[in-house]
């Protein structure tokens, strides 16, 4: 498996990146990571981890910049943003499609918390390239209007005992189109950040399988386009 850490250069910003490409990889999956995290997030890495043993790429991210991140860190207004967010995400994306060995690969989002609604947010955005959207603990609410164009294949995974944001993630599913195939998995006893035990292996699993289910499988699976 290829491991590269490398810069995304966006106009005059960089964004920090760890990218694993296993070999014979079948997909490709950009983190959007929640409030206050960042490419380093566990939780991210941990279910990176598995996507790359099931041959799905992962490119962990950084969505703010240092000087971002201090500004942040006083006034949390950054990562409540989400159209700030989604634009960034978009950004990063078509920075992908310009990168060979990356843009061979059908992509996916994977987003936790706040970054869940920015996935949906540039799924909308980039839809003849979005193949599927796993939101994990996510407040896909936030993505606003966004919902009502977003085409790629979305799960929905969220704690049992979490249930203002089980509520929040039925609404937003609620404002998908009709035709936009989703599901919800909730992980029983499991709480926001899945920090019982065996709550993050499951919630991975979920996350794998149904990128392995749309990601790499061709254009007959679903109504997009590739790059």
């Amino acid at each position: 498996m290829e491991q590269v850490a490398t810069g995304v250069r966006l106009g005059r910003i960089e964004l920090g990146a760890d990218i694993s490409l296993p070999d014979h990889a079948r997909g490709l999956v950009l983190f959007a990571h929640g409030s206050g995290s960042s490419r380093h997030s566990p939780r991210n890495r941990h279910v990176a981890g598995v996507l790359n043993s099931g041959a799905i790429g992962t490119v962990l991210i950084d969505l703010l910049t240092p000087d971002e991140e201090a500004i942040d860190v006083e006034t949390a207004e950054l990562r409540f943003d989400i159209p700030f967010l989604g634009r960034r995400l978009v950004g990063i994306t078509d920075w992908m499609g310009e990168q060979p060995g990356l843009n061979q690969l059908e992509l996916g989002y994977f987003g936790a918390s706040t970054g869940a609604a920015a996935a949906l947010v540039a799924a909308a955005d980039r839809p003849r390239i979005a193949r599927a959207v796993v939101s994990r603990g996510g407040r896909p609410d936030l993505a606003g209007a966004a919902l009502k164009g977003v085409l790629a294949p979305t799960l929905f995974i969220v704690g049992g005992d979490d249930a203002a944001v089980l509520d929040l993630n039925r609404s937003a599913m609620a404002k998908l189109p009709r035709q936009t195939k989703h599901k919800l998995e909730v992980v029983e006893g499991a709480s926001h950040l899945f920090e019982e035990p065996g709550a993050l292996d499951q919630v991975a699993a979920l996350a794998r399988d149904w990128f392995r289910d749309y990601l790499g499988l061709g254009l007959q699976n679903t109504p997009h386009a590739k790059r």
